[in-house]
């Protein structure tokens, strides 16, 4: 199953740093939070992504471009034919396509543009700033189980984030966009979708926040994943320090993977 990575948008300028490179390329610990997210999805198995790119994305096509470099050994010999040589060489097992999916797209038209790259099959999509511990296998088997098109995790929080409706039986009975702050369930991302869900998706200025998710609802085709555990977006410099402070006294509740 691929993994499509919502990396493309302006987002929220938290730092300094961030009117410089795309949010998704802040760092957490010297990585881009990018990574800790596919990072994330690689310790369940999960290792084919496709990346919507936009705002600055040649930094992260250079990034990727260049991570066997940042995390080997390597000898330049200028004077015997420029070569170079890599010593120690660690790489993912990681197919990553890059995709650029418009500076100004909106989230619903950045997952239209990557139909082609999915195909026709399920798939999962999260957003580029936020780390959670959510068992990603579980949430697949519960997807499958639920045979609806769309299902989302759910997270209690107070954030100004999509909050979700849910009944009795877990499906999602509305979805409302950001409102006043309440500690309802809320859209934390990390959802699996049926490739039916791209027939709700329309223009580069679809958001998939809005129409296309609250037409699931109403058509009974949105489930809801409830996850009691760590999640983390990153939009402020506070949340960004404090993602920081986790990763260096060694104890980040989204780190799964041995070093």
């Amino acid at each position: 199953m691929k993994v499509v990575l919502l990396a493309g948008g302006y987002g929220t300028r938290i730092s300094e740093e961030s009117s410089i490179k795309p949010k998704p390329m802040l760092e957490i610990g010297g990585k881009p939070i990018l990574w800790h997210i596919m990072k994330g999805y690689s310790y369940y198995g999960y290792n084919d992504f496709i990346i919507c790119c936009g705002y600055k994305q040649h930094m992260i096509k250079e990034w990727f471009a260049n991570y066997y470099l940042y995390n080997s050994d390597v000898m330049f010999d200028f004077a015997n034919h420029n070569e170079m040589t890599v010593f120690n060489n660690v790489s993912e097992p990681w197919r990553v396509t890059l995709v650029d999916t418009g500076l100004n797209t909106m989230t619903g038209g950045r997952i239209k543009r990557v139909q082609r790259y999915v195909g026709d099959e399920p798939f999962m999509l999260t957003y580029g700033d936020g780390v959670c511990d959510v068992n990603i296998s579980e949430l697949a088997k519960y997807h499958r189980a639920c045979g609806k098109k769309a299902t989302i995790t759910a997270v209690q929080q107070q954030q100004q984030k999509g909050v979700l409706d849910i009944g009795a039986d877990n499906a999602v009975r509305s979805f409302r966009e950001k409102q006043s702050r309440d500690s309802a369930l809320i859209n934390a991302g990390f959802m699996v979708l049926e490739p039916e869900v791209f027939d709700y998706l329309d223009g580069d200025g679809c958001i998939f926040e809005q129409e296309p998710l609250q037409r699931l609802a109403n058509e009974g085709e949105l489930m809801s994943y409830k996850h009691i555990g760590f999640w983390q977006c990153m939009d402020t410099k506070r949340e960004m320090d404090m993602l920081e402070k986790y990763w260096t006294a060694g104890n980040a509740p989204w780190k799964k993977w041995e070093d």
